[in-house]
């Protein structure tokens, strides 16, 4: 299998680029949908940032990719194998690629969330848990593909995961309970249907990706594409040095993530802001905040302030303006003309 398109060498798209990196991040943010244009690389953006993040360190034998210094986190199985003696300090850990799994449309609900193992139950006689794609997802991205168009029940099985942060699965005689916490991707054509409200709101960032219109972007696009299917390898090389600084990037950030500053001004801003563009509830808020606190991160800011409040605002919040019977202006130009009352030209 050839190696992911490199997230440096994806040409434009800078927005949701931006924010699939303050999603990396800080995963607590919530998630990043991305609606657009067929073929404009959101499926490519997702795996090339996978690709890109620092590997991650799970305990040997966990089915769970479970972090061996986080045991307030640990699924059941792990917790069992401390109280039974048989994983012991120092744990024996290794270093996993972070997972990107793809959540068909068409998949039934036992695939997601894991069933009994059948084949272990015809031969052995062994009731045993077969985990699901939300145990594989766990510490990575859940990749939906045209989300807008997911079937009701497994929408409400996702948002109950999203807000617990577990996956608590009760049937044919088995209970179990494991942590699956990732961050949710999800990408679609909003000319093919609309997204459910509660499915909406639980994204944290929104992005509108559109094609490119000016003919020097475009050409790039194409060469650099046509380059990758012609020498992956070699595409990959050159792209290397740059992919390597954003991922030193990624990993400072994170780093200094809980030292950055929030100053009482900036949560000011941010309620003043989501006040005038009449945002339900606080999630906006929230949400811009901590956008805002990990691009600071992310850039070497020690304190948030207007300009990184300023650039995440329409990513934080267009996804959660109700509609005006009298503007019919679209979500992201409220969002800018409300940027330009509160903060100035």
């Amino acid at each position: 299998m050839s190696q992911p398109f490199p997230f440096s060498a994806i040409v434009g798209q800078d927005e949701m680029k931006l924010a699939l990196l303050v999603g990396a991040i800080d995963p607590s943010i919530g998630g990043v949908l991305v609606f657009g244009d067929r073929g404009t690389g959101k499926s490519t953006a997702v795996r090339a940032l996978a690709a890109l993040l620092p590997p991650m360190r799970v305990i040997v034998g966990c089915r769970y990719g479970c972090d061996p210094a986080a045991d307030g986190k640990w699924c059941e199985e792990c917790r069992a194998r401390v109280a039974a003696g048989t994983l012991k300090a120092p744990f024996k850990s290794r270093l996993a690629p972070v997972p990107v799994v793809d959540l068909p449309l068409g998949a039934t609900e036992d695939r997601v969330v894991g069933a009994l193992d059948l084949e272990r139950a015809l031969t052995q006689g062994v009731k045993a848990f077969e985990p699901g794609l939300l145990a594989r997802a766990n510490r990575g991205f859940l990749y939906i593909d045209e989300v807008n168009l997911l079937e009701d029940h497994l929408v409400d099985l996702l948002l109950d995961v999203a807000a617990s942060g577990e996956n608590v699965v009760e049937r044919e005689g088995l209970s179990v309970r494991h942590p699956a916490r990732f961050v949710l991707v999800g990408s679609g054509n909003p000319e093919e249907g609309e997204l459910r409200p509660q499915l909406l709101d639980r994204f944290g960032l929104s992005v509108e990706v559109k094609t490119p219109m000016d003919l020097p972007t475009r050409i790039e696009v194409v060469r650099r594409r046509d380059d990758y299917e012609h020498d992956p390898d070699a595409f990959v090389a050159r792209w290397k040095k740059d992919d390597a600084r954003l991922r030193r990037k990624i990993e400072t950030g994170r780093a200094r993530l809980a030292a950055v500053e929030v100053p009482d001004a900036a949560i000011q801003r941010a309620a003043e802001l989501c006040l005038a563009l009449g945002t339900d509830g606080l999630r906006g808020e929230l949400t811009l905040i901590r956008a805002a606190r990990a691009l600071a991160a992310l850039d070497g800011d020690a304190i948030v302030g207007d300009a990184q409040l300023r650039r995440v605002a329409p990513t934080a919040l267009r996804h959660r303006l109700r509609r005006n019977p009298l503007d019919d202006s679209g979500s992201s130009t409220r969002v800018e003309r409300a940027l330009r009352e509160l903060f100035g030209a």
